[in-house]
C-alpha cells in the first residue's frame, strides 16, 4: 500500500491525511471546493506548527507532510489509490453518493473505507462494485493524537481487506480493534448513553454543565467531562448517532433528550460552530 486517498478535508479528513502523509504515504485529499481545502490544509499546518513549538514535531516531519500531501477538487485524482478513506458528513445518502462515485473511478482492488461512527458498513457497500473490499475505519478526533481505530467488518468484507486495513492503521501509529457491523460499534455503544445522561442532568436541572464536567474530571479521573466532550465531538454528530442507535435498538437510553435536539436545531453544535453548551467565540 503506497497511495492513500481521503474524501473530505474537515476535522477528521485533514487529520487522517496528515497522519498518512507523515508516515510516508503519497496522500491525496479531495473536497468539493478550494475554500474548504485551504481551510483543511491551514488546520494541518497549524497543528504541525503547534507540535513543533512543543518539541513534538520536527522540521523533517513537517517537510515530509508537505512533500507527500496533495489536494484536488476532482474525484478522478484518486483513481490510482490503494485505499480511499471517506470522511464526509455523517449522512447515509451522502456517503452512498461518494462511494458510488468512487466505485466507478478507482481500481477494482482498491480498498474503500468509511470513517463513519454509526452508519452500517454493509448498507454503504450496497452501492459499491466488489462490496467485499468495503470496510469501516473509525478514527477518533483529534486524529493525530487519539490512538484508537475501530476496524468494522461489513457482511461481505474479506479477511484480507480487514488485515490490510489493520496494517494501514498500525503504520499510522494507531491501535486498531476489530468489530462486527453492529450499530455504534464498540466505543459509541458505551459513549453515547453516557453523553445523553449528562445532557439529561443539565436538562432536568440536576447540575450545571460545569458541575457535570467537574464531577467526572475530579471525581472519576476522566481527562475531559462529558459536556466538554460533547461540544468537542459535535452535538449534531452525537444526536445523529443516538437516532441511529434508537432506531435499531428502541431502548430509552439511546433516545436523544429534547435539549440536545433543540440545540442541534438552533445550530449550536459545539466547537465547530463556535457555540454548544459552552461558547468558543474568540471575541
Amino acid at each position: 500500500m503506497k497511495k492513500v486517498g481521503i474524501v473530505g478535508c474537515g476535522l477528521m479528513g485533514s487529520g487522517i491525511a496528515q497522519m498518512s502523509a507523515l508516515n510516508g504515504y503519497a496522500t491525496t485529499v479531495v473536497e468539493v471546493n478550494d475554500e474548504i481545502l485551504k481551510k483543511g490544509m491551514a488546520s494541518i499546518e497549524t497543528f504541525l506548527e503547534k507540535g513543533k513549538a512543543r518539541g513534538k514535531v520536527t522540521d523533517e516531519q513537517i517537510a515530509a507532510v508537505k512533500k507527500n500531501l496533495s489536494t484536488s477538487t476532482q474525484m478522478s485524482a484518486l483513481k490510482d489509490c490503494d485505499i480511499v478513506v471517506e470522511a464526509v458528513t455523517e449522512n447515509t445518502e451522502l456517503k452512498k453518493k461518494v462511494f458510488k462515485q468512487l466505485s466507478d473511478i478507482v481500481r477494482d482492488d482498491t480498498i474503500l473505507a468509511t470513517n463513519t461512527s454509526s452508519i452500517s458498513v454493509t448498507e454503504l457497500a450496497t452501492v459499491v462494485k466488489n462490496p467485499e473490499r468495503m470496510v469501516g475505519m473509525h478514527f477518533f478526533n483529534p486524529v493525530p493524537i487519539m490512538k484508537l481505530v475501530e476496524i468494522i467488518r461489513g457482511l461481505a468484507t474479506t479477511d484480507a481487506v480487514v488485515a490490510a486495513s489493520r496494517e494501514y492503521a498500525l503504520s499510522l501509529g494507531k491501535e486498531p480493534i476489530t468489530c462486527p457491523d453492529t450499530p455504534a460499534f464498540v466505543v459509541n455503544k458505551l459513549l453515547i448513553p453516557y453523553l445523553l445522561d449528562a445532557v439529561r442532568m443539565v436538562q432536568d436541572g440536576i447540575a450545571t454543565p460545569e458541575d457535570v464536567d467537574k464531577a467526572m474530571v475530579h471525581g472519576c479521573g476522566y481527562p475531559m467531562g462529558p459536556i466538554t466532550l460533547l461540544d468537542y465531538v459535535g452535538l449534531d454528530t452525537t444526536c445523529h448517532a443516538a437516532d441511529v442507535m434508537y432506531e435499531e435498538f428502541r431502548e430509552p437510553k439511546y433516545a436523544a433528550p429534547v435539549l440536545l435536539r433543540r440545540m442541534v436545531q438552533a445550530g449550536r453544535w459545539g466547537r465547530k460552530t463556535g457555540r454548544g453548551f459552552y461558547s468558543y467565540d474568540k471575541k
